[in-house]
């Protein structure tokens, strides 16, 4: 498995090269383990570099650390196609404890994470950072399996198909394993404008 990180970098760097995007890739932030963005039982927050969006999530969980979890990201640039992200924001809280399930408004991608971690629940509290390119919409979405497969287990999520985007998630949260299990929610993008404002 360590062997795929390792890998990662030089095949999104030959997609970039050799897909019909027409630019190369810039390698993205570290994504090995010594790349986690938080400790145990510390809050984060987590932004792409301006123009790029989440491509892949990993976390690793320890019981002992409070039933938290660690986590890392990696964040790649859209295609030109794409255009320039033309505003970002913050979403609303997804409260620690609870189900729940979030895309990006505005026909949003997600470009980051914000988390906060509560002792009294041994959960944590989740934004997603979004974006907007022009007036794109998403179309053709669909739901991963769940990350992790099961609860306590580490969570490895990589978007292979370059022309889906994360647009938001929606989580189970287990009272007994104190832990999630997220489906994210991938879309791909129009190459046109559209009127919708919400889709």
């Amino acid at each position: 498995m360590d062997l795929l990180w390792v890998l990662l970098p030089l095949v999104t760097t030959a997609w970039g090269q050799y897909g019909d995007y027409g630019y190369p890739y810039q390698q993205y932030h570290d994504y090995t383990n010594d790349g986690w963005v938080n400790l145990n039982r510390q809050g984060f927050s987590y932004q792409c570099p301006h123009g790029q969006v989440v491509v892949a999530v990993r976390s690793i969980f320890s019981k002992k650390e409070g039933s938290d979890r660690q986590w890392n990201y990696a964040c790649m640039p859209t295609p030109q196609s794409l255009g320039e992200p033309t505003e970002c924001w913050w979403e609303e809280i997804n409260r620690a404890g609870m189900e729940w399930y979030q895309t990006c408004s505005n026909n949003g991608l997600v470009a980051g994470f914000q988390s906060r971690y509560f002792e009294s629940v041994l959960d944590r509290e989740w934004q997603f950072y979004c974006c907007r390119y022009s007036k794109r919409c998403p179309y053709s979405c669909w739901l991963t399996t769940e990350y992790p497969g099961h609860y306590g287990e580490e969570m490895d999520m990589i978007s292979y198909n370059y022309d889906y985007y994360i647009r938001g998630a929606t989580t189970t949260f287990s009272a007994v394993e104190r832990d999630r299990q997220w489906k994210f929610i991938m879309c791909r993008m129009t190459d046109y404008d559209c009127e919708f404002a919400n889709v």
